[in-house]
């Protein structure tokens, strides 16, 4: 029987080929809406693994779009010609969760570029860190992100810098209960076992911004697990 770590990570390999076929079959171009492009990855998903249903809402946000936080819904924009755009997904596969983020930048700008390869890098050394961590408080964690964003010469955009995954639906990811989030009043040690003594996952997300240039790049996946 498959644990439930390389079911995790079976359902993440899905989730990267799906965004990997969202460049090949390029399906990011300027014109198009966030709204359309949401669509066409939700057809995309469908078509590839016969995906339809998601654990959390699917995020497409392009241009100022990038600044704002999960839980707002800003106005559908527009993909430019110079634009930076990020894409938020939790598809379910056999019943377990993926989530995964990655930032595109259409057209050559130098800063929209280099946020791009920021986040990823400032991912990187976040797992790094919480690796070498024998325990380690989401709050830490959470303060560590807020650094590497200073660090890279920009501001952490995010309420949180990553949550619980697992099998769907997996704990309960109520607002109220910080202790489920990488959030700065989770004083609890993410390798703590759940209420049945098994194993928490958890994932990171990375979401730097400029607010006077108005851009924003995120970057998420599995932290728990290689």
């Amino acid at each position: 029987m498959n644990s439930p770590k390389n079911l995790l990570l079976e359902a993440e390999k899905k989730a990267s080929k799906l965004f990997q076929e969202i460049e090949d079959r390029g399906l990011l171009i300027p014109g198009e809406t966030e709204k359309n492009l949401n669509n066409a990855i939700f057809n995309l998903a469908f078509e590839l693994f016969g995906i339809e249903k998601y654990w959390h809402k699917r995020i497409v946000r392009a241009g100022k779009n990038t600044l704002k936080p999960y839980d707002e819904n800003p106005e559908d924009l527009t993909l430019q010609s110079e634009d930076i755009l990020f894409i938020d997904f939790g598809p379910i596969f056999d019943e377990w969760e993926a989530d995964f983020g990655r930032t595109y930048v259409l057209g050559k700008d130098p800063l929209k570029i280099k946020l791009a390869k920021d986040i990823e890098l400032a991912w990187w050394e976040g797992k790094a860190y919480f690796d070498q961590q024998k325990k380690i408080t989401g709050a830490q964690l959470y303060d560590f992100c807020k650094i590497l964003a200073q660090n890279y010469g920009w501001e952490f955009g995010g309420e949180i810098a990553g949550h619980l995954i697992g099998h769907f639906p997996h704990e309960r990811l109520e607002e109220e209960d910080k202790t489920n989030y990488i959030h700065p009043e989770n004083k609890i040690d993410m390798r703590t076992f759940d209420q049945k003594g098994k194993e928490r996952n958890w994932i990171l997300e990375i979401h730097f911004i400029d607010k006077e240039k108005e851009i924003g790049g995120f970057f998420e996946q599995l932290l728990t697990i290689d």
